[in-house]
């Protein structure tokens, strides 16, 4: 299984709204998350805004690939991207994994 951590930085002042729209993310998406490989996912926002991503997958590319596929994502992409500052499109493709330097397991 491959781990994969990310970075993206939200607006400081749409901070409030971004919380409370991961409060009720849509069920087809969570259904559509899950079933193209995405396990354990989770976000962490600290209050300047920098947001931490987290997730398990088999294969990282295969699984963006898979989402980007699905309708659900691109709606929920653009409803997202003007949460985001320094990104060239949408959130899904400015996740650029961090590389692993230790792992306790």
């Amino acid at each position: 299984m491959q781990r994969v951590c990310f970075l993206l930085k939200v607006r400081p002042e749409r901070l409030a709204e971004y919380r409370e729209r991961h409060r009720a993310v849509w069920p087809e998406m969570r259904e559509a998350l899950s079933r193209t490989g995405w396990h354990n996912y989770s976000l962490f926002l600290r209050d300047d805004g920098l947001l931490v991503g987290y997730l398990e997958t088999e294969d990282f590319e295969a699984a963006q690939q898979a989402m980007a596929g699905t309708e659900v994502n691109a709606r929920w992409q653009a409803e997202m991207a003007p949460f985001f500052e320094g990104l060239d499109g949408r959130p899904d493709e400015g996740m650029v994994p961090l590389t692993e330097v230790f792992h306790l397991d």
